[in-house]
């Protein structure tokens, strides 16, 4: 369900994301527990439609996301080599924090919820953790913790989930 595709090498379980230029055209880091650059997050500055790629430390695209264009709600779609794996909507009826819902091609639906902007929130899948997101343990501004709980989860969809979320906050609230 949720496996990696591609390197099955054991993988950390906590990623350090460095956001502090969070925005299009703007690239920044994952590091892995040992501080060494797992992914690199890639802004597309001149595409018509907000993108970002997550990549490997070779600068291969794992995982493409996009927003969705023509959509009646703010939705961004997640995809792996061309082909769709993923749309995140925020849910309707979330008034006191901020509730995502990820649905995946094979029909699998994540939940995604806490307080998006502050970098504490959890992701769900049929209510077991799968990852936690936090900067509560962090010294370093601008900085957060994705912190893989599953052995099986796919640690680059749930970077690429943690990056849709924040953004997608973000704009709600003006800042994108």
């Amino acid at each position: 369900m949720l496996q990696s595709h591609g390197d099955r090498s054991p993988r950390p379980a906590k990623y350090f994301v460095h956001d502090r230029i969070f925005g299009i055209g703007e690239d920044y880091w994952v590091d892995d527990d040992h501080g060494r650059h797992a992914f690199l997050v890639d802004g597309k500055a001149l595409r018509l439609r907000e993108t970002f790629e997550l990549k490997d430390t070779e600068r291969r695209v794992l995982i493409t996301i996009r927003k969705k264009m023509l959509s009646l709600r703010d939705a961004m779609t997640i995809e792996r080599d061309d082909a769709p794996l993923a749309t995140i909507r925020r849910k309707r009826l979330s008034l006191l924090r901020h509730h995502y819902r990820v649905e995946l091609v094979d029909g699998t639906e994540l939940d995604v919820s806490g307080k998006i902007l502050d970098r504490e929130f959890l992701v769900e899948y049929d209510g077991e953790l799968l990852a936690e997101i936090s900067r509560r343990w962090l010294t370093v501004r601008d900085t957060y913790a994705v912190n893989v709980v599953r052995e099986d989860a796919d640690p680059p969809l749930l970077i690429a989930i943690a990056v849709c979320v924040i953004r997608m906050a973000e704009r709600e609230r003006g800042e994108g």
